[in-house]
């Protein structure tokens, strides 16, 4: 068998096995499939996703589910404005032997696990914020002078509240740029919600098993790096990125409705992305149509209204999608 055809099989087999885990996963958190997929991106490029949502729409719901069917061990932190870095990191305790020899041994914190769920990362403090950010994003962490390395795998899956901002701290640029996408969870639809009454509120729970495990999912991460991508979609990744940076040529759009745009790390995010997407759908290749559809997800965290913007009434999701319409349709015509 040819590279090229084992790379095809290897692809397919995937792709089932993820359509096994989608389906395991809505079976517990119904009718989310777009929140369901967009974290399914996430872990299988690597990443780490920041679920955006009002209390009660199923946050917590979705990341222990995934835990299961992705076979990670997960860890839960409930952010507070008292939670301090060694809460999250851990540290060091001295321990007296039985001989009277003393010692120090490292307790490891929550931080130490494959799916971590950071629930309301707002309301912790910058300081305690600012522990996870080495985590994020070089999968390891340094206490006492000693780097202690996280998996792999390691994610972060933190929630944020929209609305209460009353004793939060907004998270930073730099940290939020490490999020891979940012994951806008919505009030139900009608029929949805109806199918939600019946499945949680009777005498049995709806029980989930794993699909993968911690292997797969790593080789699965290698696997989604060596998919081929079209130059006509590298091509609009770089035209959608740089259009929406108003400091540059192609950004003059732009220039009087953003503050700052996003940086490379969103062209990385969206090249790992519109593939995982394509093998989502059962795909070997991304397409055009894959960037338009991530454009809000991986760019809406990393760029800034300007206040002339806002007081026009523009949104950053309207002009991400403005952008993405007249870029990639230019692309798409070429």
């Amino acid at each position: 068998m040819s590279e090229t055809a084992l790379l095809v099989a290897q692809i397919e087999s995937l792709g089932e096995n993820l359509g096994a885990a989608r389906k395991m996963i809505a079976s517990r958190f119904i009718g989310q499939e777009k929140v369901v997929d967009l974290s399914l991106t996430a872990l299988l490029c690597g990443g780490h996703g920041l679920l955006v949502g009002l209390p009660g729409l199923g946050k917590t719901l979705l990341v222990d589910t995934l835990s299961t069917v992705m076979g990670l061990n997960a860890a839960r932190i409930q952010f507070t404005p008292d939670l301090m870095p060694a809460d999250i990191l851990g540290s060091e305790v001295l321990e007296t032997a039985a001989d009277g020899t003393r010692s120090f041994r490292f307790l490891q914190g929550p931080i130490f696990c494959q799916l971590l769920m950071a629930d309301e990362i707002n309301r912790a403090s910058p300081r305690t914020q600012s522990a996870l950010l080495q985590a994020m994003q070089e999968h390891e962490v340094t206490i006492a002078g000693v780097h202690r390395p996280l998996g792999p795998p390691f994610h972060v899956l933190a929630t944020q509240n929209p609305i209460e901002q009353e004793g939060t701290y907004p998270l930073p640029e730099a940290q939020l740029d490490r999020f891979l996408v940012q994951i806008d969870v919505d009030y139900p639809t009608r029929a949805v919600e109806r199918e939600i009454l019946l499945a949680t509120t009777g005498a049995r729970a709806v029980q989930v098993m794993p699909v993968f495990t911690a292997d797969q999912l790593i080789a699965a991460q290698m696997l989604v790096r060596r998919m081929p991508v079209g130059e006509k979609v590298v091509e609009a990744i770089l035209d959608l990125v740089r259009a929406c940076r108003p400091g540059e040529a192609e950004g003059g759009a732009v220039a009087g409705s953003l503050n700052w745009g996003p940086g490379p790390r969103a062209a990385q995010a969206l090249m790992l992305a519109v593939r995982a997407r394509a093998l989502l759908d059962g795909r070997l290749a991304p397409s055009i149509s894959d960037v338009a559809a991530l454009a809000r997800p991986v760019l809406s965290h990393r760029m800034q209204l300007s206040f002339a913007a806002r007081a026009r009434g523009e949104t950053l999701g309207g002009l991400i999608d403005r952008m993405a319409q007249v870029t990639l349709g230019q692309q798409a015509a070429a």
